[in-house]
This record gives structure tokens, sequence and C-alpha cells, in this order.
């Protein structure tokens, strides 16, 4: 089973790197960019079938791992 898990920065949170990439763009005439957040994207295979129960187990690696809770939010998605 085929799962993604986006892991972004809380409302408040300054964000340096995302800061970075908006004056690169604008740098490079990009227009029309209002402001950049960046974050973390990952894709990641399960075994087993059971939706609800790979769910759940992302949910703890991300809670354990893949995101600090602290400053991030994370998202969950079960693709397939």
């Amino acid at each position: 089973m085929k799962a993604r898990v986006t892991v972004t920065l809380k409302n408040g949170i300054l964000d340096p790197q995302g800061k970075a990439i908006e004056g690169a763009l604008r740098s490079l005439g990009v227009d029309g960019i209002a402001s950049v957040r960046q974050g973390k994207v990952f894709d990641i295979e399960v075994e087993g079938s059971d939706r609800a129960k790979a769910e759940a187990a992302l949910k703890a690696a991300a809670d354990k791992l893949l995101a600090n809770t602290v400053i991030e939010n994370y998202r969950v998605e079960v693709l397939s």
C-alpha cells in the first residue's frame, strides 16, 4: 500500500528557508509570489492491506520521527 506523509511548519513559526526560496524566486524574475513556506513529503510503502492499521502506524511514525510536533503539523494520506 502506498502512502504520503506531508509535514509543514505550524502557522506563526518563522520559516527562513521559505523566505530564502521566496527571495530566490523573485531574483529569478518569477512574478506574483506572495510568500513561500517549505515542508517535507515522505512517500512510504506499507505492507498489508489494512488501511486503518497503516494510517495508525504512519501517524505513530510521524509523531515519533518524521515531524517535530512542537513546531510542525503533518497529514497522512493512504493512497492505495
